[in-house]
């Protein structure tokens, strides 16, 4: 076999459409354009999206406006209020506030927040806290503790 033998396989090239040859050819005359209109002629290509000079879309559709974080890291929020649920002295943990039902999965970081009061002394551990929050924990005689954060991916 030589370089010259060598040739497309029969059937995967096909020829190209002459149009414009006369109307024998099945494409003469209009050359499958159709008749007149902006299609029809010379240099008549629109550019996707064009239409037709009315007020395209994506002209018509209010701009986006600012950003989405892809870095946001999403808390599930538990009130220091909502921990009077737990025996005084014991550990609270986020495995026991999903328990509870105050969180629905561990997934997400557990931060606690200052609404509410408590009045027990509760071993508190939580991936956030306000500031607000570890106060009133400490001032009812507890502790809290922050524990390794589940999305900081900053974390040494």
């Amino acid at each position: 076999m030589k370089q010259n033998d060598l040739g497309p396989a029969p059937g995967s090239k096909k020829a190209s459409k002459r149009v414009g040859r006369g109307d024998s050819s099945g494409h003469g005359t209009y050359s499958g354009r159709g008749q007149k209109g902006q299609k029809a002629r010379a240099g008549g290509i629109m550019r996707p999206g064009f239409e037709g000079g009315q007020l395209p879309l994506i002209k018509r559709s209010p701009k986006m406006r600012g950003f989405t974080n892809v870095f946001r890291v999403e808390y599930s929020v538990v009130n220091v209020g909502r921990l009077n649920a737990f025996d005084a002295g014991s550990e609270v943990a986020p495995e026991a506030l999903q328990k509870a039902g105050f969180i629905g999965s561990t997934r997400r970081p557990v931060k606690v927040l200052a609404e509410g009061e408590l009045d027990r002394a509760l071993t508190v551990k939580a991936h956030k806290f306000s500031t607000a929050a570890k106060a009133k924990i400490e001032a009812a005689g507890g502790k809290a503790e922050e524990i390794g954060s589940a999305g900081d991916e900053r974390a040494d």
